[in-house]
């Protein structure tokens, strides 16, 4: 090679490494104090994909302008619980719209698994409450990952101010008699909480075409087209992934739905055998204010006998032993609610019982009142309440579930009647 041609080649090469050297940068971190949800999004996106982009270098770039970058997005996740919420899917709309106005070498694919495939890169992102300076705030991690490699690419932390917010379920988990909560959702949320340079959750990775079908079906439950959602669950059960409660349960709801009551029996025994043998379990039921009977709809309370029925079948086959202890809510005296906590959990022990009486002398049961109650469901109840401090125009629904931990020969597994708000 002659001088000038080397000198050419230096030129060229200072030159990329001048306008790599130029590209954006990470955003500077987000305001202590929180922003709104609309500006909470604006910021997490453009971090986002400033970083996806300061990583691909000046090359990377100039590729990218000649063909688009593909983008799929995984549907949000509460953290702690596994669920969705209206909230979610208005801020997954929010994200959509950022990505299509403001960035167009970038396009986001609906979460199909035919566009899982095409898509180069993959956005999961998790919300989980936080208390700071004594204001209850929502906190928003997301991460990008490149699908090819598995190496997480850009990664990013919001606090979205609670400022009247819909954090209501939506119908899927509104619907569900369980926490959905299990190993395919803690590697989603260790996903999207994951440093950029880090390969993503392996597991996690594994399973997103079946979190695809799993999204698609949910979707279709939400909308009430039930034949479509059991015929997506099926498939998402059939794959190798398929095993987990999301799946699971869809499965449970809309055999319960379309009427076919021994498959919908079916399906729970799955779920209740699905919990022991991994250590974790919670079924929900649902109490009349300031009583120990069951919430006298039946499209609520229907099926709790079947729930009890096959709860006492498993655990008497898995030999566990159950340890009952009842909550309740802050309203009323903390005597009066150590009374009915203790009695709710004592009508959930008589039920099982019934079913199974070799379950006597395994089960334990008594009640804390409101004393563990989760903070933010009163802070949210007080939040929504009128001057008087009742709920207003609402009625408050006290809901109970029953957490079984732990299965095998011999093992002895903890179970307990918890009382969750929720308002309708």
């Amino acid at each position: 090679m002659d001088t000038f041609s080397k000198l050419v080649r230096m030129v060229v090469l200072l030159a990329a490494a001048a306008l790599t050297g130029c590209a954006t940068q990470k955003l500077s971190p987000a305001p202590s104090e929180g922003l709104d949800a609309d500006a909470a999004v604006v910021f997490a996106v453009d971090d986002l994909i400033r970083q996806a982009d300061d990583g691909r270098g000046f090359l990377g770039r100039l590729a990218a302008k000649r063909s688009r970058s593909k983008l799929v997005l995984d549907p949000l996740l509460d953290a702690g619980s596994g669920q969705q919420t209206e909230l979610m899917k208005a801020l997954e709309q929010k994200i959509g719209e950022r990505v299509a106005t403001d960035y167009p070498t970038w396009e986001l694919l609906p979460f199909r698994a035919t566009n899982v495939a095409e898509a180069q890169y993959l956005l999961a992102g998790t919300l989980t409450y936080e208390d700071a300076d004594a204001q209850r705030k929502l906190r928003l991690n997301a991460s990008l990952t490149e699908l090819a490699t598995g190496v997480v690419v850009a990664q990013t932390s919001v606090l979205i101010r609670d400022e009247g917010l819909d954090v209501s379920p939506t119908r899927y988990f509104r619907d569900s008699p369980i926490s959905v909560r299990d190993r395919s959702t803690e590697a989603y949320a260790a996903t999207a909480r994951m440093p950029a340079g880090r390969k993503a959750d392996p597991d996690y990775l594994r399973a997103v075409a079946t979190a695809a079908l799993i999204s698609e079906a949910t979707s279709a439950y939400n909308s009430a087209r039930y034949d479509e959602a059991l015929k997506l669950y099926a498939s998402a059960a059939e794959s190798l992934e398929g095993e987990q409660l999301r799946v699971l349960n869809g499965l449970y709801l809309t055999n319960w739905k379309l009427g076919r009551a021994s498959e919908a029996e079916r399906a729970f025994r799955r779920i209740l055998s699905y919990g022991l043998s991994n250590n974790a379990l919670a079924v929900k039921v649902l109490f009349r204010p300031g009583s120990t009977d069951f919430w006298p709809d039946p499209n609520v309370s229907g099926p709790y006998a079947i729930w009890m029925r096959q709860i006492a079948r498993e655990a008497s086959a898995s030999r566990v032993c159950l340890n009952l202890v009842g909550h309740t809510s802050r309203t009323g005296s903390e005597q009066v609610n150590a009374r009915l906590s203790q009695q709710r959990a004592l009508v959930i022990k008589q039920r099982l019982e019934t079913e199974a009486p070799e379950l006597s002398a395994r089960m334990r049961y008594s009640g804390v009142g409101w004393r563990k109650s989760r903070r933010h469901r009163d802070r949210r109840c007080a939040r929504r309440a009128g001057p008087s401090g009742r709920v207003s125009r609402r009625r408050l629904r006290e809901r109970g579930f029953v957490k079984l931990n732990g299965a095998g020969p011999h093992a002895c597994a903890a179970a307990r009647v918890f009382v969750r708000y929720r308002f309708s």
